[in-house]
């Protein structure tokens, strides 16, 4: 299996980068094509200097442009056909790697994707997710930002698309819940009445309406809700986990006392802040579209490229779209709108 991965997107290209490339290689059999400019990558290369082996399952495909981070997603793909992201993306569409894994703009990287690879049938619209520490598994939620303004036939099919996702995780048959302001039945707003009403109609295992406070409870599987709300609430939690640490932080610096009882619990703590690490979760997959994508955070460091290629290799493996096709096929009426 080969992903191409867009070695200069995000803030640390191409380091970190390639630096994941490298330590995913000598982790797993995959084999990993470098998209981007080939100068600077060769460069990092022969600073890191990979064993053999891994440089006999690495190539290197050139891309004379870049995406930056602040710039139009629109405008990117139009103009810079050549860039890095837009690269990979075409190696999937020609069938030359499985999976494109890039930290770069966000909007950019969706955007190449619809644009080269187009969506899988019936879906209406891709979408974001992600994977949530609980305190039992991990709890997929959809959509996280790609999709602000829904009609409860997207939240439905974002269900879908979710519970495909959660078989990377080894679950089967997921719980699925909605995402509204109370747990009854009735509560919410037009968009979330109307989609508990066709979740509860599917042959999904809908268990009803969460409410933010059961994000992290791991009582659900798969939570659903629109990428605005999706988006404020992945927000939210990366800034209370650094609150929280900085909080942390300073009462373990405030006596002597504090001190020594960290030093007593420095491996709960260790764990602690592994469990919250983003890095240890990859990165967000694009869902719906004709082929698999991740979109990393742009601060990603090493251990986050290569647990997103990881990751990128297991939904090819899970054969996470097909998951979602014939779901799609089960539920979904003979025509979808392309709204």
């Amino acid at each position: 299996m080969r992903i191409a991965l867009d070695a200069m997107g995000g803030d640390h290209g191409p380091d970190e980068q390639i630096s994941g490339a490298i330590q995913a290689l000598e982790e797993t059999d995959l084999q990993l094509t470098l998209v981007g400019k080939e100068s600077a990558i060769q460069a990092c290369l022969n600073k890191m200097a990979p064993d053999s082996a891994i440089l006999s399952r690495l190539q290197i495909v050139h891309a004379s442009e870049v995406v930056e981070m602040g710039e139009s997603p629109v405008d990117a793909i139009r103009k810079k056909k050549n860039s890095s992201v837009m690269v990979a993306f075409d190696l999937v569409k020609k069938g030359e790697a499985m999976a494109v894994v890039s930290a770069g703009n966000s909007g950019a990287t969706l955007a190449a994707a619809i644009r080269k690879l187009g969506r899988l049938k019936n879906v209406s619209r891709p979408g974001i997710a992600n994977a949530f520490p609980t305190l039992k598994k991990p709890v997929v939620m959809m959509d996280l930002g790609a999709n602000v303004d829904c009609r409860p036939q997207h939240l439905f099919e974002f269900a879908i698309m979710g519970a495909a996702f959660a078989s990377v995780f080894e679950i089967e048959s997921p719980r699925i819940g909605i995402l509204s302001i109370g747990t009854e039945s009735g509560k919410g707003n037009i968009l979330v009445k109307e989609a508990y009403e066709m979740l509860a109609n599917s042959s999904l295992n809908f268990v009803g309406n969460v409410e933010g406070r059961d994000i992290f409870q791991g009582d659900v599987d798969v939570i659903v809700c629109d990428g605005f709300v999706g988006n404020i609430c992945l927000k939210v939690s990366e800034g209370l986990v650094e609150a929280a640490t900085e909080m942390i932080r300073e009462g373990i610096m405030s006596s002597f006392k504090a001190k020594i009882g960290y030093l007593l619990a420095r491996s709960v703590f260790r764990k602690f802040k592994k469990r919250l690490d983003y890095a240890e979760y990859g990165g967000a997959p694009l869902l719906g579209i004709n082929g698999t994508g991740i979109i990393c955070h742009g601060k990603s460091n090493g251990v986050a490229i290569k647990n997103a290629i990881i990751e990128a290799g297991k939904i090819v493996e899970n054969k996470v779209n097909e998951r979602i096709t014939e779901s799609l096929a089960q539920n979904l009426p003979v025509s979808v709108e392309d709204k």
